[in-house]
């Protein structure tokens, strides 16, 4: 055991590249079934990550069978035909590897990071996941209780755990983002077996997947295993997507959510915002770090260090592949300060920005950060892997790894201005007060 424990810290360690901008070298193409493939070449250290995206998230489920995409994501590690149950992380353990998965709602990606000699094996067994994972009642129960329990976890039991689900109710009327990617249980419970099989047959075949590995391999022979592999898994029916348009947000929404597990209120801010596939989307991911991004960005600053009015604030642009929703919050620091004076005070930082440019030292420091962001993003083979993919499966554009940078860098302050201007305007917004439950408790009682 301490072998194999030094051995995965080893595959830890070497698989970190230097901090240091470089262009990603990849090779991608089509099997006959639809399978798109990306292989990305690197010697650096002895370690192979073989990765597999599928177009499928929270989005693409029936509105009243949510969590279905987040489901999956637990159910297919149960087993296949070949992959006894239970035993799916054992086997990558044993041989010296990690892998994991993670499901937001527009994709699902599953992944293994293994020493480069057992690429094998790793191709192996996404091929069974993809080609025939054991879909029982017992899976079915099993991970049900896993899910509960994370949901309980992660967003019941804990603290503005529900924040974004409340924001996503609010901001969308007509679009399945309105959803959480968890879903409801209540959702899980009534499903079939027969609709989780159908659910597996319809959204996890080749031509709705990209394969990616990165690593320390030989293409070559990586090219041979691949095809006797995956080459006889049969193409799946093509996926029609119903285009759902969310209509704008014409004048400000007031909303309020209750939630038990807190003791001091936040208010929060949310705009409709375009596709990530948006020139504006990168606009609004730089706003994000001026407004936010560390003790020197601007609402820190102000609220918190300077006026000593926030516990915490934050912006951010959760920008996906249909919309985006930009979010800024705020935690007051004390029962003096109301939310609504925390708001306005947002709204002036807001105004400064729409009203006139950045510094152009704030503007040299947005641009440091974000190649530092986009440097840290490619420097092991699994971030290599799976920026690949999501590039690949959401922007329909694998070399985006290389020319991503160059989008934001060609943002000018006077953009970044016009951005601010045009979408966040206090008509297009929702007000969101994230309250203890306790008041909800004190109004029941007057």
């Amino acid at each position: 055991m301490k072998q194999l424990k030094f051995l995965f810290v080893i595959l830890i360690i070497t698989q970190i590249k230097p901090a240091m901008a470089q262009k990603i070298a990849y090779e991608e193409y089509d099997l006959p079934n639809g399978l798109h493939v990306i292989l990305h070449e690197d010697h650096t250290a002895p370690v192979v990550t073989v990765g597999v995206m599928y177009h499928v998230g929270a989005k693409d489920e029936k509105p009243d069978r949510t969590g279905f995409a987040h489901f999956f994501e637990h159910l297919l590690f149960e087993g296949t035909e070949n992959i006894p149950r239970g035993k799916w992380m054992e086997i990558v353990s044993s041989h010296g590897g990690q892998n994991n998965a993670n499901t937001t709602d527009d994709r699902t990606y599953y992944y293994e990071v293994l020493p480069s000699n057992n690429l094998a094996l790793g191709l192996w067994m996404e091929s069974e996941r993809m080609r025939h994972a054991v879909i029982n009642q017992v899976g079915v129960d099993t991970q049900n209780e896993v899910v509960k329990e994370e949901k309980r976890l992660r967003y019941d039991n804990r603290p503005y755990g529900h924040f974004l689900e409340a924001i996503k109710d609010n901001v969308f009327t007509k679009h399945p983002y309105k959803h959480t990617t968890i879903g409801k249980m209540a959702d899980l419970d009534a499903a079939s077996l027969d609709e989780f099989k159908a659910f597996y047959h319809k959204y996890y075949i080749p031509n709705n997947a990209t394969l990616v590995v990165a690593g320390d391999i030989d293409k070559s022979k990586t090219k041979k295993l691949i095809e006797k592999y995956y080459s006889t898994i049969p193409k799946g029916a093509d996926i029609k997507r119903e285009k759902i348009i969310e209509p704008p947000i014409e004048k400000e929404r007031q909303a309020v959510y209750y939630d038990k597990n807190i003791q001091k209120p936040a208010i929060m801010q949310a705009y409709l915002t375009p596709s990530m596939k948006e020139r504006d989307a990168y606009a609004l991911d730089l706003i994000s770090k001026y407004l936010s991004s560390g003790k020197s960005s601007v609402l820190y600053k102000k609220l918190v260090d300077q006026d000593k009015k926030a516990l915490s604030v934050g912006a951010f642009n959760l920008s996906q592949e249909d919309y985006g929703t930009y979010i800024i919050f705020a935690i007051p620091l004390n029962d003096e300060v109301s939310l609504d004076e925390l708001s306005q005070d947002i709204d002036t930082e807001i105004a400064k920005l729409q009203n006139q440019l950045i510094s152009e030292k704030d503007y040299q420091k947005l641009l440091n950060k974000i190649e530092n962001d986009y440097v840290n993003s490619n420097t092991s083979m699994q971030g290599i892997a799976h920026n690949l993919a999501q590039y690949n499966v959401l922007y329909g554009d694998t070399d985006l790894i290389n020319k991503e940078l160059n989008i934001y860098k060609n943002i000018c302050r006077e953009d970044l201005r016009k951005v601010a201007q045009k979408y966040l305007d206090k008509n297009h917004r929702v007000i969101l007060k994230y309250l203890p439950k306790k008041e909800a408790d004190k109004k029941l009682k007057k």
